[in-house]
């Protein structure tokens, strides 16, 4: 029997984005995927007992057997394996948007290791996850099995000539509370990512400063970050969420309670991940600032989840 786990994220700043060589933010939160994996002789076989929005698990189905050949291949176990026994679960919730593809990725590939006795890098078991990651998202930047593997608060830049991507850590002083609040609307990340390569191409005119100002974001994000002011950080990422907004992957209950986070002190707020439905994290640095907005939140009738960002791997 082999186990692994993996973080779930969130994208600070620059998703989307990301996928065109701009540079992204992402952080690990205080919630994983678990996985237990039991060789079989017969078929692959899934229990996923994660809690998520309706219908997660079903509309990801596909995908997710998908992602599990990949992986497969990838670690040169064909054709050989036979069947595969695979539990999901951990405190990580299926919303879209906090990288729980790749969070079970990185843990089915490291319950995969272990069970089969391989000897697997944290950057093997990245790559493993980033080819899973095609299933679900088409053409990955890397970024979600990024922070899955690692975890901690990195700066990325995707490579677009197809080499190494730039991937640094950046330095936050202590983990800082977050509130993530689900729409409980399942988003089609290869859709979403689709939608904006298209409209680019379309409208150059309007996107390419967009995108020229979403790089400067970052840029000083990070500067923010590393010198802690949590209230600059906050602003920078009510920013981005405009950004965001304005390349068409918002949505009407993402901007909503992007309006709730705020209106009760949050330091800032954004859709998180692809957009289209999902979640949005809100900045709520203390425990009384994260309680008020999560609890604001859940009077709206949404799904909330607390944790950190920030975390990193024992």
């Amino acid at each position: 029997m082999g186990k692994g786990s993996g973080f779930g994220k969130v994208i600070l700043f620059g998703e989307h984005f990301v996928v065109h060589g701009i540079p992204g933010i992402v952080s690990a939160i205080d919630s994983t995927a678990n996985a237990v994996v039991k060789k079989s002789i017969e078929k692959i076989d899934v229990t996923d007992e994660r809690k998520g929005s309706k219908g997660y698990a079903k509309e990801k189905k596909l995908q997710q057997f998908e992602s599990i050949n990949r992986m497969i291949k990838k670690m040169n176990l064909l054709p050989n394996i036979g069947g595969l026994n695979i539990w999901l679960g951990g405190s990580l919730p299926g919303f879209s948007g906090l990288g729980a593809s790749a969070a079970s990725s990185v843990a089915i590939a490291r319950a995969i290791a272990e069970e089969f006795a391989l000897s697997v890098s944290n950057q093997e078991i990245n790559e493993i996850a980033f080819e899973a990651e095609k299933a679900y998202a088409g053409n990955p930047s890397g970024i979600d099995n990024t922070a899955a593997t690692f975890g901690g608060l990195l700066w990325f830049e995707k490579n677009l000539a197809g080499g190494p991507n730039k991937i640094e850590e950046i330095s936050l002083k202590e983990p800082v509370e977050i509130v993530i609040g689900s729409t409980g609307i399942v988003a089609n990340t290869k859709a979403m990512v689709e939608g904006v390569e298209e409209r680019k191409k379309t409208d150059p005119q309007k996107y390419i400063p967009l995108f020229q100002e979403a790089k400067v974001l970052a840029i000083n994000a990070r500067k923010e970050i590393q010198n802690f002011d949590l209230l600059k950080v906050g602003e920078l990422l009510s920013i981005n969420h405009g950004l965001l907004r304005d390349i068409g992957v918002s949505c009407k209950e993402l901007d909503h309670l992007v309006d709730v986070a705020r209106g009760q002190g949050a330091y800032g707020a954004k859709l998180t991940g692809g957009g289209g439905g999902g979640c949005m994290v809100a900045l709520t640095p203390g425990k009384n600032l994260q309680e008020k907005v999560a609890i604001a939140i859940e009077n709206e009738g949404f799904e909330v989840l607390r944790t950190k960002i920030g975390v990193k791997r024992i």
